[in-house]
């Protein structure tokens, strides 16, 4: 049995605390606001985020991070990206022989760094590994089967973690290509946000399976000028979760583009929503890679000018289907 603490109490951390609850394991759940804390303390259930899903009382929750952090085997970032720093400085000194996990799918705006880059940079010689995959936290706490990959440059710490986290019903492989999973669960929030645009307008499946191919394309060719193996992309963290944000009603990322469409203004969307969408700041950090590397991503474009630039969802989809025509593989 492992001591874990889970930094965000949003629907994934209070989901994966129930679940490595469930493998026995002393878990501890740490909220940043000490009346949220304080209130799922009281209530047993995390009725922001996830309701109906009752929290055991051993689950330990707390709203003091160096506490939570205190004798913990490992600690899970299930954080929103921007937070992440902060939140590492203030427990890098509890983090001696400890692992770090990050859950998180965004790129930190200021520095356009992973989130394991931005552990790796508060905790030097930290044993850090990132999760992701196709993993609505919802259907994860229902038990519904989902499968994650966990990456990580020393390979026997993402072999532990693997042994932590799997069960019957939350299937874990391993892999070494960080940067690729890390870029693919990141980058595939901005597609999510096209594909909610595509719904809000009242466009059909061709559309759909063809920005999510071709987004794909995308992902590909800036991670692959980044470092990542493009095979990567192919996998759990790329195309699956790309797929799955897609098409999943849970999505808040597709929800903004859908509510977009339907011809509402960014700001009033991000105000309604209860959650982070990762995709709006992603956006704008992929934009700014592809310029500094000279990587087309014409989709990813048009999502930046319209969120940014006022343009509308059927002026960008008129301008990516107008654009000159070329082979499908491209470099």
């Amino acid at each position: 049995m492992a001591t874990i603490t889970i930094l965000g109490a949003g629907n994934w951390g209070t989901t994966l605390a129930l679940l490595l609850h469930s493998k026995q394991h002393r878990v501890k759940l740490w909220e940043f606001y000490p009346e949220r804390a304080s209130r799922l303390n009281d209530l047993r259930e995390n009725r922001e985020f996830l309701p109906g899903f009752r929290i055991p009382e051993v689950i330990e929750i707390t709203s003091d991070a160096c506490e939570s952090s205190v004798d913990s085997d490992v600690l899970i970032f299930a954080l929103p990206s921007e937070a992440i720093r902060g939140v590492a400085r203030k427990v890098a000194q509890r983090t001696d022989g400890v692992l770090l996990l990050s859950v998180s799918k965004g790129l930190e705006c200021d520095t356009l760094m992973r989130m394991s880059e931005v552990l790796s940079e508060e905790v030097p010689g930290g044993k850090i590994a990132a999760l992701s995959g196709p993993c609505i936290a919802n259907e994860v706490a229902l038990g519904i089967p989902t499968t994650v990959v966990i990456a990580g440059k020393d390979r026997e710490v993402c072999e532990r973690l693997q042994g932590l986290l799997m069960t019957p019903n939350f299937r874990v492989y391993t892999h070494d290509d960080i940067i690729g999973v890390e870029l693919g669960g990141a980058f595939k929030n901005i597609i999510a946000v096209a594909a909610g645009m595509c719904d809000g307008i009242g466009l059909g499946a061709n559309t759909k399976g063809a920005l999510i191919t071709r987004g794909l394309a995308e992902i590909t060719r800036l991670g692959s000028s980044m470092g990542a193996n493009p095979l990567t992309f192919a996998g759990l963290s790329g195309v699956g979760d790309l797929v799955t944000t897609c098409f999943s009603a849970h999505s808040r990322n597709r929800r903004v583009g859908e509510e977009i469409g339907r011809g509402k203004k960014l700001d009033r969307v991000l105000s309604e929503l209860t959650m982070v969408a990762e995709g709006v700041n992603t956006t704008r950090c992929a934009v700014k890679l592809a310029t500094a590397a000279s990587i087309e991503m014409p989709i990813t474009t048009e999502v930046h000018k319209v969120l940014f630039e006022g343009k509308s969802p059927r002026e960008a989809i008129a301008d990516l289907m107008l654009r000159p025509p070329r082979p499908e593989i491209w470099s």
